[in-house]
């Protein structure tokens, strides 16, 4: 019995995993679905994140209980990738693998924010932004920013292959969330030692058009991963679009890596 640790991605929840927790529980493996700090049924106010550590305590806490030879297959979604890396670099002994998928994945040499902040929001279209709401909180000196995503944003740029119940479902639970700017993370990368030497997978998601099949290969081609597959016809939330083609793969890295 292996163990997976699902990480959901921004504005979301860990009610994104819930066609794909009962599938990896059939296979005879344990699933724990995680709530980031103010996040899905987490009762923490964004406001109350100061840094990535704060939007990742409750996986922290959850690699935290694990006994001295646990293991998990730690799993990032989209913005869930920053999270995911802190998790590894401050437990990497707890992880056996490391899988982002169509995730924001850093690297050990630019700050955990690089991908999202400096190479994602520098090339967002007008279209896209304008259904993206950012908004600001924090101090003068710390100041830091929120964002949310529309309606518009979902159904053209997420949601677009998956069916219209899960689209219902992002509109009624979506919530306000951190963007993982500098401001957020701090300008120190994560460590060759600790998050550098776990062993990552990435899941490429070939028709979305949010985080698109050629930004997902600049990610990869940014820092290389042990291996890389991909769901063809799954848009940004392949766990609505693809759930058996998603748990397919995460199946098979279990087999490979844990």
């Amino acid at each position: 019995m292996k163990h997976y640790v699902l990480v959901h991605g921004g504005c979301h929840g860990s009610w994104c995993w819930y066609k794909v927790k009962p599938v990896l529980e059939a296979s005879g493996h344990r699933v724990t679905v995680v709530d980031l700090t103010a996040s899905g049924v987490n009762l923490s106010r964004v406001e109350e994140i100061q840094s990535l550590e704060d939007y990742t305590k409750p996986l922290l806490k959850v690699l935290e209980s694990f006994g001295s030879d646990d293991k998990a297959i730690l799993v990032a979604h989209s913005l869930g990738g920053p999270p995911v890396a802190l998790a590894a670099d401050m437990f990497p002994s707890k992880i056996s693998v490391a899988v982002f998928v169509t995730s924001f994945m850093p690297d050990t040499k630019n700050p955990p924010s690089y991908t999202f902040e400096k190479k994602y929001l520098e090339s967002v279209t007008e279209e896209e932004s304008s259904n993206m709401e950012f908004g600001t909180y924090g101090t003068h000196e710390h100041p830091l920013t929120s964002v949310f995503l529309g309606t518009k944003f979902l159904a053209k740029f997420m949601y677009q292959l998956s069916p219209v119940e899960d689209f219902e479902l992002a509109k009624m639970l979506v919530r306000v969330g951190p963007a993982v700017t500098s401001n957020l993370t701090g300008t120190k990368s994560l460590t060759e030692e600790g998050y550098g030497s776990v062993t990552r997978v990435y899941v490429v998601c070939g028709e979305d058009k949010g985080l698109t099949k050629e930004f997902q290969q600049w990610i990869i081609q940014n820092f290389p991963v042990k291996e890389v597959m991909e769901i063809k016809d799954a848009d940004h939330m392949p766990m609505f679009s693809k759930p058996l083609e998603l748990c397919d793969r995460l199946l098979k890295i279990a087999d490979k890596y844990a």
